[in-house]
């Protein structure tokens, strides 16, 4: 039987397939009777699911990562679609095809990377592109780098979504920069390049999106900045001479201020032009993403307006009788 992907569901569909749980919780309604709250995730995306009057013998029956064959019914809730199930079993993952329920960027991966190394070996600064191609050759890295989602839940969730990320920031900075004159453009590229690399390691994407024990510990912030410390002797090596102490401050500075503010965890705020720029491409597209994820992947048209959006703390408009105006909105890079 060919299976119902989440993102093909629709309000009074029956449900009688196999997903990816995350985010399991179990949960009293107001009148104390315990019920299971999940999500239901394969790789076109995820929607919430609930079953009610299933106590701790059904919620212990499997776990965040688990895959499971889920039974029951798709309805519409406060404008919201969700799942509502009858029966819920664990399936061995040994019998699931995984590239059914691992999200993966729409993009060519082989052409993101040319891209980005056309980027990075086109640098003027010497020193700059000789730490870009250190990075580039370290095969380890490049693997991961190509591989890694950008996030867990809010922006570019998914296999290469970390490439995807970055190479369309490059983009936006190679046309940003010509109105900033007085901007270092080598300075700004390879910031681009290295801000969101500790992300490498502080998440984990094997089978389900999760942070890894250095990630929660420590974060991606401060895992690049051990990673450009760790990359200089190879440079320095590849140069025969040392990386110049300055253009190195400057760029962990971009690394450390990139979120832009403390609340959200850069241990700095950007106090150079490349540092404000960079944080200002980072969110412009992290929050175009979402707001277009948003338009494109809402399934109810009983509504001009997409769920509310917690991160951004609004809906958005749909528009057009059925809600279509923005139904395909991806770039290509084929």
């Amino acid at each position: 039987m060919t299976r119902r992907y989440v993102e093909q569901l629709r309000d009074g569909d029956s449900l009688d397939d196999v997903y990816l749980v995350t985010d399991k919780q179990l949960r009293a309604n107001r009148n104390g009777n315990l019920y299971v709250q999940m999500e239901l995730r394969d790789r076109t995306g995820g929607m919430s699911a609930r079953m009610w009057n299933a106590g701790d013998a059904v919620y212990r029956s499997f776990d965040n990562g688990d895959f499971v064959h889920a039974d029951g019914k798709v309805q519409n809730f406060q404008g919201s679609l969700q799942i509502v199930l009858n029966h819920i079993e664990k399936v061995e993952h040994q019998k699931i095809d995984l590239h059914d329920f691992m999200p993966h960027t729409e993009h060519n991966v082989g052409k993101l990377l040319e891209r980005l190394r056309d980027y990075l070996m086109r640098l003027n600064s010497p020193h700059l592109r000789a730490l870009a191609e250190c990075f580039l050759i370290d095969d380890p890295f490049m693997r991961n780098f190509s591989a890694c989602p950008a996030g867990v839940k809010l922006h570019h969730a998914y296999v290469g979504g970390l490439l995807e990320h970055t190479v369309t920031m490059m983009d936006i900075a190679d046309r940003l920069v010509a109105f900033y004159p007085g901007t270092d453009r080598d300075l700004l590229m390879m910031g681009v390049f290295l801000h969101d690399a500790g992300k490498t390691k502080e998440l984990s994407y094997a089978r389900t999106f999760g942070y890894t024990d250095e990630g929660q510990l420590v974060g991606h912030i401060t895992i690049g900045v051990e990673m450009l410390n760790e990359m200089m002797p190879r440079v320095e090596e590849l140069t025969g001479e040392a990386f110049p102490r300055e253009l190195l401050i400057r760029l962990k500075h971009m690394i450390l201020s990139h979120h832009g503010t403390l609340e959200y965890g850069s241990p700095k705020i950007p106090m150079t032009p490349e540092a404000m720029l960079l944080h200002s491409i980072d969110m412009m597209d992290t929050r175009m993403h979402m707001v277009l994820r948003d338009l494109r992947e809402d399934r109810n048209n009983q509504t001009a307006w997409t769920p509310f959006n917690v991160t951004l703390q609004r809906r958005f408009y749909k528009g057009g009788p059925n809600g279509d105006l923005y139904a395909d909105t991806r770039d290509s890079y084929d």
